[in-house]
C-alpha cells in the first residue's frame, strides 16, 4: 500500500469558495506560512479591524516613533487562534529575533521587537499587521480542500502587499484566470 503524497500549501494564498460562509471566513484570503503533516498556519489578508499601525504601536511601545503616512495603515485580524498574538508579514527585511524568513519573498515576524520599528523608516516598507491567526489540525486544511471550500494560488507581492484589502478576494480570483461571478455557490466533484 502506497503513502499518499502530501502537497504543501506554504507560502499559497487560500481563496474562499462563495459557499464558505462560516463567519470570520466568508470571502477571506489567507496566506499559508506553515504546512506539514502536523496541520497549517496561516493569516486572513483581507479582514480590517477598527485599528491603526499608530494606535497598535501606541499600546505595544509607546517610546516608537511613527510616521504619519505608516501610521494610517489597517491592522488585520489574522485569524480566530490567538487574537492577542500579533504576526508580521513583510518583505525578508531586519533582523528581528522572532523572525521566520520563509523564501525569498516572505518573512513573518512575530517578536515584539519589530513593533519599535515597523512604524518607521527602520521598518520594512510593504507589511501585513495582524492580530491572531487561523490554524488546522493535522489532515484539516487537506479535507477542505478536497470539499473545494477553498482555491490556491501562488503567493504574490502584487496580491499580498499592493492589492487593497476590499479586493484581495476577487483580484485573487482573477488572477486565477477566472471572475468571482463564474464560481458556483455549490461545491462538487467531477
Amino acid at each position: 500500500m502506497s503513502t499518499p503524497i502530501m502537497t504543501c500549501f506554504a507560502n499559497q494564498l487560500l481563496i474562499a469558495m462563495p459557499a464558505l460562509d462560516e463567519p470570520g471566513f466568508a470571502r477571506s484570503v489567507i496566506y499559508i506560512f506553515e504546512h506539514s503533516a502536523a496541520g497549517a498556519m496561516g493569516i486572513i489578508l483581507n479582514s480590517p479591524i477598527d485599528m491603526s499601525l499608530q494606535e497598535m504601536v501606541e499600546q505595544a511601545a509607546p517610546e516608537a516613533t511613527v510616521i504619519p503616512a505608516k501610521g494610517k495603515q489597517i491592522v488585520i485580524k489574522g485569524g480566530p487562534v490567538s487574537p492577542d498574538r500579533g504576526f508580521i508579514l513583510h518583505y525578508p527585511h531586519g533582523n528581528w529575533e522572532g523572525s521566520l524568513r520563509l523564501n525569498d519573498d516572505f518573512t513573518v515576524t512575530t517578536s515584539k521587537d519589530i513593533v519599535t520599528c515597523i512604524g518607521n523608516e527602520q521598518g520594512p516598507e510593504k507589511q501585513i499587521i495582524a492580530l491572531g491567526y487561523a490554524g488546522w489540525s493535522a489532515g484539516q486544511l487537506e479535507e477542505e480542500l478536497a470539499q473545494n471550500t477553498w482555491l490556491t494560488i501562488p503567493a504574490s507581492h502584487a496580491l499580498v502587499f499592493d492589492t487593497p484589502i476590499h479586493e484581495r478576494w476577487s483580484k485573487s480570483i482573477q488572477a486565477l484566470g477566472i471572475e468571482p461571478w463564474q464560481l458556483t455557490e455549490h461545491a462538487g466533484r467531477a
